[in-house]
């Protein structure tokens, strides 16, 4: 049995956390999304489609503009695009005893800075791992768009340990 074994920071507040992103920068806005299709087993892609199904209209204000090639696995919102992907394999960081972590209305997260500025966040402790990226561009946009997706990941992805 796979062991998460992580700090977890309870519900960082937001002006923390709008401070650490922001110190991340800005810069041009991309022009097109396009996202890698995970390929998860036939149990996790079930569970996917579900949290596809129940994924908002909008995320931070953004409307949905999913990005290419079109997958019940991926979905995206605004330009620079947030991008999810859904059954993603588990990120070797989750072994790391000082990774950071925040839960989000009863959704924890890992939460990982990328070299290029943006910011990954994957679920921890859900059925199928679900990753979403803030590009650096959208950094500034503090935990709004977790708030507004973790009522679907709740609703679609139950609490456990993905296989």
């Amino acid at each position: 049995m796979n062991s998460l074994r992580h700090r977890h920071r309870s519900v960082i507040g937001l002006s923390v956390l709008a401070l650490l992103i922001t110190v991340a920068g800005c810069s041009s806005a991309d022009d097109s999304a396009s996202a890698a299709v995970p390929s998860p087993g036939a149990k996790v892609t079930g569970l996917c489609r579900n949290l596809d199904e129940a994924l908002p209209s909008k995320v931070d204000g953004q409307g949905r503009r999913d990005p290419e090639p079109a997958s019940a696995l991926t979905a995206g919102w605004g330009n620079p695009a947030i991008i999810l992907r859904c059954g993603v394999i588990r990120p070797a960081k989750m072994n790391d005893p000082e990774a950071d972590g925040v839960e989000v209305n009863g959704v924890g997260w890992l939460l990982q800075k990328e070299d290029d500025g943006s910011f990954r966040f994957t679920t921890t402790l859900r059925k199928a791992y679900v990753e979403v990226t803030l590009p650096k561009e959208r950094t500034g946009d503090g935990m709004a768009p977790l708030v507004d997706l973790a009522t679907s990941v709740k609703k679609a992805i139950p609490e456990g340990i993905a296989d």
